[in-house]
């Protein structure tokens, strides 16, 4: 953890971006806080991420957790009482996401930010979503998104397919050049990975733009 970039570190990068621009590796590193002197908090996130994707949030109980090393009885009531709260409030919806309106009622918290802000929604094979990220806060009027960081956590969550959006502050849904770019950019690297761009939606304030629907995908 040291060898990262201050600005870089999971709890710095959540203080700066918010808690959805964090991959799940990292949401676990700043639930976990630290390390100690049988592993780090890398190791013991890496641990714990492996057997979430194994066997599920609901095979995994106090036991299991504790006979991974590492994991102290503060860790595991940690992680337990996280996902406890998550079935709770926060369980994924099973509804497909199958018209444009289903995905534009997912960004309704973008429309009226000040900044661009870059979303990216991964999708499994029946549409349903898997993953809603902040990928990227721009400034006002500027928002950049590189292949590897939309892709990235779509490959991890084995995702069939990836809708992105942003916000357009200046009230004008229309895309920019360097939106048409990036766009051609990230749909030419998920054909490359197996991973279908469906679409790249511009919200404002009441409008939107849509690539797929202006048959630019």
């Amino acid at each position: 953890m040291k060898d990262i970039p201050s600005l870089d570190r999971p709890r710095e990068k959540l203080q700066r971006k918010g808690a959805a621009a964090l991959s799940d590796f990292e949401l676990l590193e700043v639930m976990i806080g630290s390390g100690n002197k049988t592993a780090d908090v890398t190791y013991i996130a890496r641990q714990i991420q492996k057997m979430l994707r194994g066997c599920g949030s609901g095979l995994i109980n106090f036991d299991s957790l504790m006979s991974l090393k590492g994991v102290s009885t503060v860790t595991a009531c940690k992680v337990l009482a996280g996902l406890e709260l998550s079935r709770r409030h926060l369980v994924r919806t099973h509804t497909p996401l199958l018209s444009q309106q289903d995905i534009l009622a997912r960004l309704e918290d973008i429309r009226t930010k000040q900044q661009e802000h870059f979303i990216a929604l991964s999708l499994d094979g029946g549409q349903r979503l898997i993953a809603q990220r902040t990928i990227t806060i721009g400034t006002l009027d500027v928002a950049l998104a590189h292949p590897r960081e939309v892709f990235a956590d779509a490959i991890a969550d084995r995702a069939a397919s990836v809708v992105i959006a942003h916000n357009h502050p200046s009230g004008d849904p229309k895309p920019s050049q360097k939106d048409i770019t990036i766009t051609q950019q990230l749909a030419a690297a998920g054909q490359l990975l197996g991973i279908t761009l469906r679409d790249h939606i511009i919200v404002t304030r009441s409008e939107h733009f849509s690539y797929r629907q202006h048959h630019l995908l």
